[in-house]
């Protein structure tokens, strides 16, 4: 990682054309590379019109020109934002004189990884940023604007603080382990240690459904051919993005049509209808369909209503990699004049609709909400990264195994082990325990400006 002594640039604003850009520089030397191509600054936090110049005095831009000095600045830094006419020529000849003038161009993330490290924002904070940015919807925006303002971190934090109070018991026990009395047979540190972990089940369940509108649900769409995956398709997307005829096989290759439902990021498949064929195309469509299932969180099974689950499907749906969940979509069921409904049975949600005249529809965009953990409401829910799950699994898990030893009387020293890999996991959240590499690919992957 470059020297954080080093004062950076780059345009902060999104590439192309715009009445308005922005240019900002960060670091011990802002305020002189600045003055270099503005002359002087305004008091602080204070819009002030200025000519910017090049390093030869001439003239580029006239803008605005705001100073913020450490550690009042969003990077803790000396920042200095150079707002001027949004075209690309106008802000990269301001970059350029600012390099000439002593600054260097940022690395992607690198005023945010300046802002972790200077203790603005702690690592979860940061990827909030990023995912604010990236939000394809507006709950999902919402979701990280949650994150950025702690929700996720404060609950990190209440932990980790419940856990070293637990610590420091148990292995003060251990210190007087040669005394009469047990300290760790203590009832009041089971109950402690069992509110621990339940504090820690729920914050996994709550961050899978931010991770879920973070990155939406990828949800395939299956079944024997003709049985209306397309049609449903089409009106889930609310387009004609899937060719829909009544012969079969029609659908020879994998669709993935990114959707917006009711605030849900989702990624359906449309797969090739699962049957014996001689067809070498429509044969590699099916193998592809199987695929997409393996990769899939959910599978919406689709059969007539008509029929309901005949022999043909039982076998398809044996087929169905045993980890993924499957909803039963009974579909056509205008040709019954049926209402749609929606039933549980062997353990699976069913539900009957009519793609055609889209009646169900909303009991189906309902359940998926369900299944994404926000069936009612996405208020108080904040976005979240597999990383995050995968430090809360292994922090749950060694707090598992802790209560295990201590409840056996067995190991307590390997319990307090236990105890300290559990802090050091959930640290990685806020970056309390981190490394360079981490920091490098997780900063790495913001835009330029940021």
């Amino acid at each position: 990682m470059n020297g954080r002594t080093d004062t950076i640039v780059a345009i902060a604003t999104a590439p192309g054309r715009g009445a308005v850009g922005i240019v900002r520089v960060s670091g011990p030397q802002a305020a002189a590379v600045a003055m270099r191509l503005c002359g002087t600054l305004p008091p602080p936090r204070t819009a002030a019109l200025r000519q910017l110049r090049d390093a030869h005095g001439q003239a580029i831009d006239r803008g605005l020109v705001l100073h913020f000095p450490a550690p009042h600045s969003f990077t803790g830094e000396d920042v200095v934002e150079l707002q001027g006419h949004g075209g690309p020529v106008v802000l990269q000849m301001l970059v350029e004189a600012a390099c000439c003038a002593g600054a260097r161009l940022a690395r992607p993330g690198e005023f945010s990884e300046r802002a972790f490290l200077n203790g603005k924002i702690d690592l979860a904070q940061a990827e909030a940023i990023a995912d604010l940015i990236d939000a394809g919807t507006r709950e999902a925006a919402r979701a990280a604007l949650r994150a950025l303002d702690g929700a996720l971190s404060q609950r990190v934090e209440a932990i980790a603080e419940a856990l070293t109070t637990l610590r420091v018991y148990v292995e003060g026990a251990l210190d007087f382990a040669d005394e009469d009395v047990d300290w760790l047979a203590d009832a009041a540190l089971a109950q402690r240690l069992g509110a621990l972990r339940s504090a820690l089940e729920q914050l996994l369940t709550d961050a899978q459904c931010g991770r879920r509108l973070r990155d939406g649900l990828t949800v395939a769409l299956s079944g024997r051919p003709n049985v209306g995956k397309s049609t449903l398709l089409n009106r889930l997307a609310g387009a004609e993005v899937a060719i829909v005829t009544d012969i079969p096989g029609t659908t020879r290759d994998v669709l993935r049509e990114p959707l917006d439902l009711a605030g849900l990021p989702l990624t359906l498949v449309d797969t090739a209808g699962l049957r014996e064929s001689d067809d070498p195309v429509e044969r590699e469509g099916i193998r592809r369909a199987r695929a997409a299932l393996a990769q899939a969180e959910l599978v919406l099974f689709v059969v007539e209503a008509a029929q309901g689950i005949i022999a043909e499907d039982a076998a398809l749906l044996a087929a169905v990699p045993a980890d993924t969940q499957t909803l039963i979509v009974h579909n056509k069921c205008d040709l019954l004049r049926q209402a749609a409904a929606r039933w549980e049975d062997g353990g699976r949600v069913h539900i009957r609709l009519s793609a055609v005249t889209g009646d169900g529809i909303p009991l189906l965009v309902h359940e998926l909400h369900r299944f994404a953990g926000w069936a009612d409401t996405t208020q108080g829910v904040f976005t979240a990264r597999t990383r995050h799950l995968d430090a809360l699994r292994r922090t749950l898990a060694c707090i598992t195994e802790a209560e295990r030893r201590l409840a056996e009387r067995a190991g307590a020293e390997l319990a307090a082990e236990e105890l300290r890999l559990a802090h050091e996991a959930l640290g990685e959240i806020t970056g309390r325990v981190t490394s360079d590499d981490l920091l490098g690919h997780i900063f790495s992957r913001f835009c330029i400006g940021k």
